[in-house]
């Protein structure tokens, strides 16, 4: 009874940092849904030009992730050490790191943006332009860029915040800046009133002004709430970073994370290149149901970061034993959770779809891909926690290979070579490729058994952390 109240502990604690993420991806997610479908109800180039370039921004926005996640493994730690001193260093190393890859993504998609574009572009002769898709999501990424700048400084802050157990603030800034870009993507796609007739660049300028709003709220807060965030006071000018704990971030966190985020974004990237070669047609459907498939994926991608955090404070806490009890639950208790998502998700597999502007096969399509998606989540939902287990212990090298080095390993050429040379129907090559993670999670269960993660990785005394 007292093991089984233990655990009631930490999903209890997890869960309340699990609960406002969820609220926030939620409404972004539900939002993105919506706008999906306002964008739909223009046309399907004008839909598959956007998912084209929301597709490719996607692999800068996880290598963010990945960059600021290098440095957020030691945060987390050093919250747990309550040393705050410690805090403040990594959220110095995250705002040059991540403003540095982001100046190189901008120039990266200036200069390659159009070859990009075209490599998902393959006609299936079923009455989709293809040059009316290109010109619409050339025309979505020039004003996407403005945006990306505003989005990594909300990462930097509201990645810290939570790896301080503070959630709350990021999902309101969250949630006023979703209201805002749906209001703003209704007036702006439509010329509602005075606003003019703008289609996909209305998405784009509704995208680009809730994200600086969203940005200036989380920064706002964080400064005028000092006294509980320590690590705030003197956090400026100066942006000094001792040299071993920059050498210890960049050798544990930053280089293996960010590699493995680029990297696996970049493979799911090439897996929807690689469907894409059955035609247009299965990108607009992959639109549409990754769109429905990310609202109810929302519990188990912020129950991960719950249990990264927890996890995280627990190891730099140097309570080995409770953080080797917890792991485990939690990563079950993602399971089960995602076992009731998925049944939920199926049941509206097929009602999603009608709302959007397309044909009957785009539709067919993504009600398959839904419910292929929904079968395989519990999976998902294991994979995800059972990453973020592995890399709170700072052992990123063994996340690089768990997690990219299957994806490219296998993932990706098994994709390639059901859709290049063989006649398998897409649905058949889609639920290969997802479903032979199961392989992964049992590759997981072994390594989080073995405790190959139980790592404190801020507690022996150095320079880097004293000064």
């Amino acid at each position: 009874m007292k093991r089984q109240s233990g655990a009631w502990q930490f999903y209890k604690r997890t869960l309340l940092i699990a609960i406002p993420i969820t609220i926030q991806n939620l409404i972004t997610n539900f939002v993105a849904l919506i706008d999906n479908i306002m964008v739909g109800q223009v046309g399907t180039e004008e839909m598959s030009g956007v998912a084209i370039v929301n597709q490719i921004l996607f692999v800068f926005n996880i290598t963010i992730f990945g960059v600021i996640s290098g440095a957020g493994i030691f945060c987390a730690q050093f919250f747990g050490k309550e040393d705050h001193e410690g805090v403040r260093y990594t959220f110095r190393f995250k705002l040059q790191s991540a403003l540095l890859i982001t100046i190189l993504g901008i120039l990266i998609f200036l200069l390659l943006g159009d070859p990009l574009i075209t490599m998902y572009l393959h006609d299936t002769e079923k009455g989709i332009d293809l040059e009316k898709t290109f010109f619409f999501a050339k025309e979505y990424l020039s004003i996407m860029l403005w945006g990306l700048v505003p989005f990594t400084l909300e990462q930097i802050y509201a990645s810290t915040l939570r790896e301080g157990g503070i959630a709350t603030p990021p999902m309101v800034a969250g949630i006023i800046a979703v209201i805002l870009n749906t209001v703003l993507n209704y007036l702006l796609i439509f010329g509602i009133g005075p606003f003019p007739v703008l289609g996909v660049k209305g998405a784009a300028y509704a995208t680009i002004c809730a994200r600086f709003v969203q940005t200036a709220i989380v920064i706002l807060w964080a400064h005028t709430h000092k006294k509980r965030l320590p690590f705030m006071e003197k956090l400026y000018p100066s942006l000094y970073i001792p040299k071993q704990l920059r050498k210890r971030i960049l050798v544990k966190g930053l280089i293996p994370l960010t590699a493995n985020e680029c990297l696996w974004s970049a493979g799911v990237a090439t897996l929807v290149q690689c469907y894409s070669i059955r035609g247009i047609d299965v990108v607009a459907g992959l639109n549409i149901a990754n769109t429905v498939v990310n609202l109810f994926n929302v519990l188990f991608i912020a129950f991960g970061s719950g249990v990264s955090v927890v996890i995280g404070q627990l190891l730099g806490a140097n309570d080995l034993k409770s953080a080797k009890f917890a792991a485990p639950r939690l990563i079950w208790f993602s399971g089960g959770m995602c076992i009731v998502l998925g049944a939920l998700m199926a049941c509206f597999s097929g009602i999603f779809p009608q709302a959007y502007n397309t044909t009957d096969d785009v539709r067919s399509l993504a009600t398959a891909f839904i419910l292929i998606s929904a079968m395989l989540m519990p999976i998902h939902g294991i994979l995800h926690s059972t990453y973020f287990t592995l890399r709170s212990g700072g052992k990123t090298v063994i996340t690089f290979l768990f997690d990219c080095g299957f994806s490219w390993g296998i993932i990706v050429p098994l994709a390639y070579c059901l859709a290049h040379f063989t006649s398998l129907s897409i649905l058949t090559v889609y639920f290969c490729s997802q479903g032979i993670e199961l392989i992964k999670c049992f590759i997981g269960f072994v390594l989080i058994k073995k405790g190959v993660w139980l790592s404190n990785i801020v507690s022996a005394p150095n320079e880097a952390v004293t000064q």
